[in-house]
C-alpha cells in the first residue's frame, strides 16, 4: 500500500471527523455578517451605511437589510468598485485589491471586473481544501491520493494594470498554488501561464502521457475538449487507457446534464462526478456526499447570503430586481422555491446579486442545486449569452443589411458531437443568410468575451434560418398569448424548440 496515499486517505477522513462548535445555519451567518461588518466598519462603504452603529444594534442582521441597498454590477461598480480600479483604498474592503476578476460581459462593457482581495484568495483556498476533504467519503484507494490533479482554468498570466493584476478568477487561484499541493498540481506553471485556449490544450495533450492522473477539474466543455484531443493523438479507445487511475471528474460554471451522456464514451472504468459551484464573488457550495444532484451551501467561509424569491413581485419581465424586494435568510427560505441569491463578501461586495437562481431540496442541510439565472441567459458551454447580448448582435445585423427582423429566437442543440447556436430570425423581406452568420458571430464576439472563447473550443456552428416576422406573431396567437406582456421566448428550451419547428414546418 503506498504509504504517502494511505496517509493523506487517513488525514482527510479524520478532517470529516472534526467536529466544530454545534452551530445553526443562521448562527452560522449571523456571525458571518457580523465579522465581515466590523472587518469594512472603516471603509468608505461602510462609514456611509453605518456599519459601526448598524453593530451597536439590538437586530444588526435587520438594520443591515434596512440600511443597505440591493446592487446589481452596474450600480455597485458605478458607486463604488470605480474607484478600487482607480487604486483607491479602503473602499469597500480594508486595504487595496491586488486582483480583479474578468466576467461575463454586461451592456456596459466585454467584462465585468470583480474585486478579489486576499481575504478571498484564502476563502477560495480554504474552500477547496474542503471539497478534498470530502473524498474521504469515497470509494477510493490509498494510492488515488498520490496521483495528480489536473486544473483546467484560466491562465495564470495575469494583465498588470499600474497596482492591481486582472483575468480569469481560476488563474487568480492557481497562481497561489500552496508549496504542499504544487507536487500533485497539473499542468504546472509553464503551460498554466497560456492564455491561448488552444496552445493550453495542445500542450497539456503532448504531456498526456507523463502524468498519472486521478482528477480533473474544470467546466465540462474544457474537460470534453481535452479528452477528444487526448484520445484523437494517442489512438485510444478511453482515457484510462493513458490515465488508468482517473477516478473524479470535478466540474462548474455551466450544467453538466447536457454532457453527461457524451462523457459516457470517454471511459471504460467508473468515475466519480463532482459538482462545485464557484464564481467570481467567491465558493458558495460543493457537493459533499457521492451520488448525489445537490451542493451543500458554505455558510462560514467569508459570504453572507439572502435569498429574494424569483417571481414576479421581486422582478420585472426583464429579469431586473424591483427597488424593495423581498429578501429571506438561509433559516427562512422554503425547500422547492426559487431564489435568486444575494451575497455579502470578504471582497467588498454588498447585498449584492450575482444572477443565479438556486432551489434548496434539503433547508435543514442547506443544499441546494441551481436552478436558473435572474436574466434570459443561453449558457450551453459557458458563452453566457444575455439577451441584451443578443438584441444588440441582431440590431447590428439589420442595420448592416438594411433589413427589419422584429422577432428572433435562438436554441442551443447538439452539433457533431459538440454544440451549435440555431437560430431563427423573424425577418420582413430578405436576408443573406451567410452575410447575417458573419456580422452575428463578429458582434457577439466583440460584445462577451466568453462566446469568443467559446467559439474556438466546444461552441462549432452558428446555424440561421429565416422565418417570416409575422409566423412568431401567428405562433403566439395560436397558443393564446398574443399581446399584453408576454412575449416570443428569445432562448428557447427543448418542449420550445421542437414544438416551434414542428409549427413552421407546416
Amino acid at each position: 500500500m503506498p504509504l504517502i496515499g494511505a496517509l493523506i486517505k487517513q488525514g482527510l477522513k479524520l478532517g470529516t471527523r472534526v467536529k466544530l462548535r454545534d452551530y445553526t445555519p443562521i448562527q452560522h451567518q449571523r456571525k458571518e455578517l457580523r465579522k465581515l461588518l466590523r472587518k469594512a466598519e472603516d471603509t468608505s462603504f461602510g462609514k456611509h451605511y453605518g456599519f459601526e452603529k448598524m453593530l451597536d444594534s439590538r437586530n444588526f442582521v435587520r438594520a443591515f437589510q434596512q440600511d443597505v441597498p440591493v446592487f446589481n454590477y452596474n450600480s455597485i461598480f458605478q458607486n463604488w468598485w470605480h474607484r478600487c480600479l482607480a487604486e483607491e483604498e479602503n473602499v469597500c474592503w480594508p486595504g487595496h485589491v491586488n486582483y480583479f476578476a474578468l466576467s461575463s460581459g454586461t451592456s456596459e462593457s466585454a467584462s465585468k471586473h470583480i474585486p478579489v482581495t486576499n481575504d478571498m484568495v484564502k476563502a477560495l483556498r480554504k474552500a477547496s481544501i474542503r471539497q478534498i476533504i470530502t473524498l474521504s467519503k469515497y470509494d477510493l484507494p490509498a494510492s488515488f491520493f498520490e496521483k495528480g490533479i489536473l486544473w483546467l482554468g484560466g491562465s495564470t498570466q495575469l494583465n498588470r494594470h499600474g497596482g492591481y493584476y486582472e483575468g480569469d478568477v481560476s488563474g487568480i487561484s492557481a497562481r497561489r498554488v500552496p508549496i504542499w499541493f504544487q507536487r500533485y498540481y497539473k499542468p504546472g506553471k509553464k503551460i498554466s501561464k497560456e492564455k491561448d485556449w488552444n496552445i493550453k490544450l495542445e500542450e497539456i495533450t503532448k504531456q498526456a502521457e507523463k502524468w498519472d492522473i486521478g482528477i480533473i477539474t474544470g467546466v465540462p466543455s474544457w474537460v470534453q475538449l481535452l479528452m477528444e484531443k487526448v484520445i484523437e493523438r494517442y489512438k485510444l479507445k478511453s482515457i484510462h487507457e493513458i490515465w488508468p487511475n482517473l477516478q473524479v471528474v470535478a466540474h462548474g460554471g455551466v450544467s453538466f446534464e447536457p454532457y453527461r451522456k457524451s462523457f459516457e464514451r470517454f471511459f471504460s472504468k467508473p468515475v466519480h462526478f463532482i459538482e462545485m459551484y464557484p464564481a467570481s464573488e467567491g465558493f458558495i457550495a460543493f457537493q459533499s456526499e457521492p451520488n448525489v444532484r445537490y451542493m451543500k451551501l458554505i455558510l462560514n467561509n467569508g459570504l453572507f447570503y439572502e435569498f429574494v424569491p424569483f417571481n414576479d413581485e421581486n422582478f420585472d419581465a426583464n429579469g431586473d430586481i424591483v427597488a424593495n424586494p423581498q429578501t429571506l435568510l438561509v433559516n427562512e427560505i422554503k425547500e422547492g422555491v426559487d431564489y435568486a441569491i444575494l451575497i455579502s463578501t470578504c471582497a467588498g461586495a454588498w447585498r449584492y446579486m450575482i444572477g443565479d437562481v438556486v432551489r434548496f431540496v434539503s433547508k435543514e442541510n442547506c443544499e441546494i442545486i441551481i436552478s436558473g439565472r435572474t436574466k434570459h441567459f443561453l449558457s450551453l458551454v459557458g458563452e453566457h449569452l444575455s439577451v441584451d447580448n443578443m438584441n444588440k448582435a441582431v440590431e447590428y445585423i439589420a442595420q448592416e443589411l438594411n433589413v427589419e427582423i422584429p422577432e428572433y429566437a435562438v436554441a442551443g442543440i447538439p452539433y457533431e458531437g459538440s454544440f451549435a447556436h440555431h437560430w431563427f430570425l423573424g425577418v420582413n423581406g430578405n436576408l443573406d443568410r451567410t452575410k447575417a452568420k458573419e456580422l452575428l458571430d463578429k458582434k457577439l464576439k466583440e460584445l462577451n468575451d466568453d462566446y469568443a472563447i467559446e467559439r474556438i473550443s466546444a461552441l462549432k456552428e452558428v446555424i440561421i434560418d429565416t422565418v417570416p416576422a409575422a409566423k412568431f406573431y401567428d405562433y403566439m396567437s395560436t397558443n393564446g398569448r398574443l399581446g399584453g406582456q408576454n412575449k416570443f421566448p428569445r432562448v428557447l428550451k427543448a418542449a420550445q424548440l421542437a414544438e416551434w419547428k414542428e409549427y413552421i414546418s407546416k
